[in-house]
């Protein structure tokens, strides 16, 4: 027998348990409840007696810290600035550093902290690269000193903090991408206090151009007035106007263009997203929302990330920008467009000459045999789930109903018991937080808002496997509406609900989510299982498809797509330009705000690092498949670092090669005891072995050629293209592919078709 797999994120699960064991009594939740019927499940308004909601680092709970304005309004957890609103640190009533870059940002009593990190440091023996804040400005009013600061509003990738005290107030609105600050002052005159005596290369009276720190700034108060500069302070009076702006310049000879946008203030956000289903295509619009404080310039300059200028059409400037994803390029305008390749789904690996009937139908039964999902936490319940719902089209394959349906037995019977307030386990729903939290929670999905998306990205998957083949259970009427409440929590759509925030952890303009719900670290947010991310997307193209509903659908398309590049660029450092070049390592495993670290929650043993961003292997992991050098170079460099082959984990990163290399897979799997030991809990034998094989058979993925449906799939070896695709719909259904391929496919089924 193998190593047994270690438990994900132990370090964080020993620390709360010690803390509990310290006497940190967490607080319960009233014993009444009442249960909200959905279809025909439910989850409780209340917690379960014994348990947590949001705590700060001293375990008192914490509401949000938002102004009265927006009290009524969900908060989005789990971005970029969540440190402002979710007071983590019991002893910081203002905020943790915010990375919304080229910016970082850090709220204190006296205003806002901005820095613009050109350097980077390697630290943890070499493991983590940072791009830490440092203050370069303080922005506020003479004479703040506020006792906190609050989230006054938010759009899609920017955010109002608010401060006020002693008769003055100060509303800054910041954002990814953005080089300006936009500053709304009152009580007082405008006053920037400097981390040295600045260098001034530029002064038009109420425009002055800065350098501090080999930083170049450009400040702008209303025409009229003029700033003053009395060693490190600036400031200057508004003339009974309430506004000033400040930008930070990529050299001095740019200070005459920013000036020409320093007034026309951002405020509001939006991305809209169109799936081109005819062309096979992503395209989403990014817009600024501006308005003109004098003048009537409405335009503005906004900086792009990697994966956003390698997708854009639109003409960008010549500036550009360090930041901890690479080089940022400027774009003038308010709006730009991206547009990418759809990288399709499937349920499953199509049927192939390549797999052993026989075996794999002694893997499923084996499966189908001891099926159970006991009853867990969200996280190893739904990891559960999703082991099995990944058999459950094999079995349908080999003609193994009875399995199937066993199997799927067990899935609905959890799935329904989860779906249900009352019993052992159940979802409950926080009118404070505006957020649906499973109980028994983990890892701080309860206290901390953390994974909600991992966690319910296993719940929808399974539920798209039970809808492909009982499509009467999925209706919103019986327990889809279920199934879509933890949609709305994790990844809800609209942005006027009064419910759950818009798209909880997946920040747009960043292209990825993030997991942790305060944020509250000096290094920002984090995310680490990416690939858990892409599970719920995954999830929740094959549900919208299931369910027949497009919109839902094309959101899941919207997400994976977007994801995927990120994550080609800032995990997998796919394009070799992301990472620092003193940074000895091709591969992370956290992305955090601030940078990066070779490295997991609960171990620095390589094959985990190498593997937690391709876990939970599923019809969704091809996208992986469009950087097979990346991949290559990936598991290289875990061999480096082990000493060797894999061996914690080593089915899934014979799983990840086999994206690249199926040969060299396959003889991995003969060599390594390939179906003689214990996976990884959130995976089978039968499920590694028809991957392996299926692909050693059809060839890894083409990424070249796209279909005009998000659930088909090309795979080539040599010369020969196989063709994959399923048809959730009730009609029958031509898939049209982008080198003129059709496949013809039947209601509820997939077809395979070669040459």
């Amino acid at each position: 027998m193998g190593p047994q797999p270690k438990h994900r994120r132990i370090l964080l699960a020993l620390t709360a348990a010690a803390t509990v064991a310290a006497g940190a009594a967490l607080p319960a939740g009233p014993a009444a409840a009442a249960e909200i019927p959905v279809g025909r499940g439910s989850y409780s308004d209340t917690r379960p007696p014994g348990t947590s909601g949001p705590v700060d680092n001293a375990g008192q709970p914490v509401t949000p810290k938002v102004t009265e304005r927006v009290a009524d309004r969900p908060v989005p957890t789990n971005d970029w600035w969540s440190s402002l609103a979710f007071q983590r640190a019991a002893d910081n009533p203002y905020s943790l550093p915010m990375f919304g870059h080229p910016l970082s940002y850090r709220a204190v009593a006296g205003g806002l902290e901005v820095g613009y990190a050109t350097e980077h440091v390697v630290v943890g023996g070499g493991v983590q690269y940072e791009f830490q804040h440092k203050a370069d400005l303080t922005l506020g009013v003479a004479g703040l000193n506020a006792p906190d600061a609050r989230a006054d509003g938010w759009s899609d990738w920017t955010v109002s903090p608010y401060w006020s005290g002693g008769g003055r107030t100060l509303r800054a609105t910041i954002g990814h991408g953005s080089p300006y600050v936009y500053a709304e002052a009152t009580g007082g005159a405008a006053q920037i206090t400097a981390a040295a005596a600045p260098q001034v290369f530029a002064d038009d009276g109420n425009a002055l151009g800065i350098t501090v720190g080999g930083k170049h700034y450009a400040l702008f108060a209303p025409t009229g007035s003029d700033w003053t500069v009395s060693g490190s302070t600036l400031s200057a009076d508004l003339g009974g106007k309430d506004y000033y702006s400040v930008a930070v310049l990529p050299d001095p000879g740019a200070f005459e263009t920013f000036s020409r946008y320093a007034f026309s203030f951002v405020t509001g956000s939006r991305v809209d997203w169109d799936y081109a289903q005819d062309q096979g295509r992503m395209n989403a619009t990014y817009t600024l929302q501006t308005e003109a404080r004098e003048g009537t310039e409405t335009g503005t300059l906004q900086a792009l990330y990697p994966h956003q200028w390698k997708h854009t059409s639109d003409q960008l400037t010549a500036y550009e920008y360090v930041s901890p994803r690479g080089t940022m390029k400027v774009r003038e305008g308010a709006s730009f467009t991206t547009s990418q390749d759809v990288t399709g789904v499937l349920p499953a690996l199509p049927k192939s000459g390549g797999v052993d009937q026989g075996r794999l139908t002694a893997f499923v039964n084996e499966v189908a045999d001891t099926a159970a999902v006991g009853r867990a936490d969200t996280y190893w319940t739904g990891k559960a789930l999703g082991r099995l719902a990944q058999v459950v089209p094999l079995a349908d394959q080999v003609g193994a109903a009875q399995a199937r349906d066993k199997i799927l037995g067990v899935m609905k019977a959890r799935l329904e018991e989860w779906f249900t307030a009352g019993g052992e386990t159940e979802f409950s729903y926080d009118a404070v937080w505006k957020t649906l939290t499973g109980y028994p929670a983990s890892y701080g999905s309860d206290t901390e808002l953390n994974d909600h998306h991992f966690h319910y990205g296993y719940y929808v998957m399974a539920a798209a496997v039970v809808a492909q083949y009982d499509p009467a259970w999925a209706a919103d009427a019986a327990w889809g509406g279920m199934v879509r409440e933890l949609i709305a929590d994790a990844a809800n759509p609209a942005r006027d609900g009064d419910r759950y925030p818009f798209l909880r952890g997946f920040d747009v303009y960043a292209g990825h989510s993030w997991a942790a719900g305060h944020a509250g670290f000096a290094a920002g947010n984090n995310q680490e299982a990416s690939s858990e991310s892409v599970n719920l997307s995954a999830g929740l193209i094959m549900f919208g498809a299931a369910t027949g509903d497009t919109e839902l659908r094309d959101l899941g398309v919207y997400l994976l797509t977007t994801e995927s590049e990120a994550v080609r660029n800032y995990w997998f450092d796919a394009d070799e330009d992301a990472f620092p070049a003193d940074f000895q390592h091709n591969t992370l495993g956290m992305v955090w705000s601030a940078g990066g670290a070779h490295a997991t929650w609960w171990t620095g043993n390589p094959e985990e690092i190498h593997g937690i961003n391709v876990l939970p292997v599923t019809g969704a992991s091809l996208h992986l498949a469009r950087d097979k050098a990346a991949i290559d170079r990936n598991l290289a460099e875990m061999e480096r670092e082990n000493g060797g082959p894999a061996v914690e984990w080593r089915e899934l990163l014979w799983e990840f090669q086999a994206l690249s290399d199926p040969a060299a897979a396959r003889a991995a799997y003969a060599a390594g005891g390939g179906g003689t030991y214990a996976p990884e809990a959130g995976e089978s034998w039968a499920h590694v072995y028809h991957w392996i094989h299926t692909l050693a058979a059809t060839g890894a993925p083409d990424p070249t050629v796209t279909a005009d449906s998000p659930t088909a799939a090309v795979f080539a070896a040599g010369g020969t293209r196989t063709y994959a695709a399923h048809n959730y719909g009730a009609t029958d259904q031509t898939v049209t592919f982008s080198d003129g391929k059709t496949l013809r496919v039947p209601a509820r089924s997939s077809t395979t078709e070669t040459g």
